[in-house]
């Protein structure tokens, strides 16, 4: 068995090539297409080694991952290497609690955009702010990354190239990232279906209608008080980075952070009240 300079083993030779493998749809550049996969990527090639993901998205591109099954809290694989034994891969994240899935439930349904957008089966880009304040993180900052080869890198290049699949899975099915932390997509739905239809908004300029025949004695007569007729501020304001949110997130990176997520807390601080 090959061995590093720093006397440990590690897998060489050509991969053994798999039949009806699982290969990525990316054959260059990025794997990811819809910005929940290309977030899932962005946060493990914060964490991982480069040298080991580059090496990943080969194996991921030649098909070398054969299978793998996502439960709550935990992905399981199987990746073909050189030795005729596949490797056994299992990545594991925190899954959240039940208690914390009934308050995000309650606070998807209570938002029109959320409730709609999900029952449509979409993944709408500000459920990543939604989930963040209520302190349950939607992508783990961390992986729990374990394989049989005898690599002692983590991850080694199978656990990268299950990450990369696991990427493109979710480009197919954005409810696997959410499945992923403990809510599968039917109970997910099931529980917003379920849960009181949003309060539409109250127009504040909208009257009754009413015939001219029934006013001719109070035409001329204000409805309220002179005394009320000031102006108030308004109740319902758009948050201070909308404008992030609405427009697409430019490719630029600040060490290794995009750059919407720096742009965010400096757009609230401007928004804030002085002195505040």
């Amino acid at each position: 068995m090959p061995v590093d300079q720093n006397g440990r083993f590690f897998e060489g030779g050509k991969p053994i090539e798999v039949e009806g493998g699982i290969a990525v749809r990316a054959k260059r550049g990025k794997i990811g297409e819809q910005w929940w996969s290309r977030r899932f990527v962005d946060v493990l090639e914060q964490i991982c080694d480069g040298g080991r993901l580059a090496r990943g998205r080969a194996y991921a591109r030649k098909g070398q991952v054969m299978d793998f099954a996502l439960t709550s809290g935990e992905v399981t694989a199987r990746v073909q290497g050189s030795r005729p034994q596949p490797y056994e891969v299992t990545i594991a994240i925190t899954a959240f609690k039940e208690a914390q899935w009934t308050e995000l439930t309650d606070a998807l349904g209570s938002q029109a955009l959320y409730r709609a957008a999900l029952l449509a089966g979409e993944m709408p880009h500000e459920i990543v702010d939604l989930f963040t304040a209520h302190e349950a993180p939607l992508f783990p900052e961390r992986l729990d990354i374990r394989c049989s080869c005898p690599d002692w890198s983590v991850p080694c290049k199978h656990g990268s190239a299950v990450l990369y699949v696991l990427a493109e899975a979710f480009d197919d099915d954005p409810f696997l990232v959410l499945a992923w932390r403990g809510r599968p997509r039917e109970a997910l739905l099931d529980a917003l279906r379920g849960t009181p239809e949003p309060t539409p908004p109250v127009d504040p300029l909208a009257v009754e209608e009413s015939s001219l025949e029934d006013h001719l004695a109070d035409f001329y007569t204000p409805a309220i008080s002179l005394s009320r007729l000031r102006e108030r501020p308004s109740r319902v304001t758009a948050p201070p980075e909308l404008l992030l949110r609405a427009l697409d997130a430019p490719p630029v990176r600040v060490r290794h952070i995009p750059l919407t997520d720096l742009l965010r807390p400096a757009y609230r601080d401007l928004a804030a009240p002085p002195g505040s």
